[in-house]
């Protein structure tokens, strides 16, 4: 089932402040039997779009589709959708097998005992949880109380799962285990799958696609390789990648990109101006007692800027090592072991960055041990205004 999300915005008010933009003009299609994950940071805004599409949140503005059906004003019972929550919501009392069975109970016509149950054998075998049927909730682990969730969200056969921050109670060891199981099911049951995370690791390895959020706004929408790869802004740049991409103040002169006083590139890219545009308040006339009359008008201002401090992006893992001609010079601190690379950590005179982090093979390792400073080339850069746009 395709999921088209059409302009949505939700608002929420209060007595005690202003309005708040939960989400903002929001436009994207989650394809039919795709697995997406919304990512971005806590109150960015990814689990109130989950909840609109799941019913329980009323849009302020735009429009939800299931395929061709509108389903914007369709209560949550009608949508067919499976919905688990992060603490599960498991009825303690019940066993496994009931649990499961639970939603079965409305469905018209109404099931046969034995229909039930061979549903939540299937389902059960579906999640791997089919020896604990018979179990109740307390005796499980997080990870089969997690699978026992996504069960019954599945018995209904719905036609779109949404997960909210599904792994959220479990250890790393779980996490690892059941984020791997979930794709698994997604992938075994063909269902248009919505999976809301803060964890970026988590979203990358088993997500379709990813829709990175930031302040109730896309950020950016695309396959998770390629949009670590081809980040669109410097949040996305900053928030996708672990360890995460370091970040260095640059500069452009005449056409040419300089790190440190270093000239990095010269490029056609950095002899289009930055163009800043201003948003002007006109002036109005004042009332008897100093108040402004009317309402407020506007007028644009417009500037072109061509000599402007950038920010540069290195990811880790794109420095080379270059002792004789590396135009990036690092000042040790320490070096850590990570697999079978090396990291190291240090400092690069001038800039306000805490540290910086270089990533190479372990190989090189006795080329840069006994080095206070070691050279580098970047493979691959970004380059962003100071704004976040992004200039290549």
């Amino acid at each position: 089932m395709e999921v088209r999300i059409e302009n949505l915005t939700k608002a929420f008010t209060s007595q005690k402040g202003p309005e708040v933009i939960a989400v903002n003009n929001m436009s994207f299609v989650i394809p039919d039997g795709k697995l997406v994950g919304l990512l971005g940071p806590s109150g960015c805004g990814k689990s109130t779009t989950l909840y609109m599409i799941a019913g329980l949140h009323k849009p302020t503005e735009g429009k939800i589709f299931f395929g061709d059906e509108e389903v914007t004003n369709v209560p949550p019972e009608h949508r067919g959708i499976g919905l688990v929550f992060q603490n599960y919501a498991l009825y303690p009392h019940f066993t496994v097998r009931q649990n499961i069975t639970f939603p079965l109970d409305n469905v018209r016509p109404k099931l046969t005992k034995q229909d039930k149950e061979a549903i939540a054998h299937e389902m059960a075998r579906i999640v791997d949880i089919e020896p604990y049927l018979d179990r109740k909730p307390k005796e499980l682990s997080g990870g089969q109380q997690q699978r026992v969730a996504i069960a019954r969200a599945l018995s209904k056969r719905p036609k779109v799962l949404l997960l909210d921050e599904p792994l959220s109670n479990l250890d790393a060891r779980l996490r690892l285990q059941t984020r791997e199981e979930i794709k698994r099911i997604q992938r075994e049951t063909g269902i248009t799958t919505v999976f809301v995370t803060h964890d970026q690791e988590e979203a990358m390895s088993i997500s379709d696609t990813i829709v990175v959020m930031k302040d109730g706004v896309v950020q950016q929408i695309g396959e998770p390789q390629y949009v670590y790869d081809e980040p669109q802004n410097l949040f996305v740049a900053k928030f996708l990648g672990s360890p995460a991409i370091n970040i260095f103040d640059g500069e452009i002169k005449n056409g040419v990109l300089f790190v440190e006083g270093v000239e990095l590139e010269k490029s056609d890219l950095y002899k289009k101006p930055h163009v800043l545009v201003e948003k002007i308040e006109l002036p109005r006339e004042l009332d008897e007692k100093g108040n402004p009359i009317g309402e407020p008008k506007y007028e644009t201002k417009t500037t072109e800027i061509h000599d402007r401090h950038v920010k540069v992006g290195i990811r880790p893992e794109a420095f080379r090592l270059n002792q004789e001609n590396g135009k990036i010079s690092v000042k040790k601190h320490y070096i850590e072991h990570i697999g079978r690379d090396i990291s190291i950590v240090g400092e690069i005179d001038g800039q306000n960055a805490s540290h910086v982090k270089v990533i190479i093979p372990s190989e090189l390792r006795v080329k840069v041990v006994d080095k206070e400073v070691s050279n580098f080339e970047p493979a691959r850069f970004y380059v962003f205004e100071e704004s976040g746009e992004r200039i290549k």
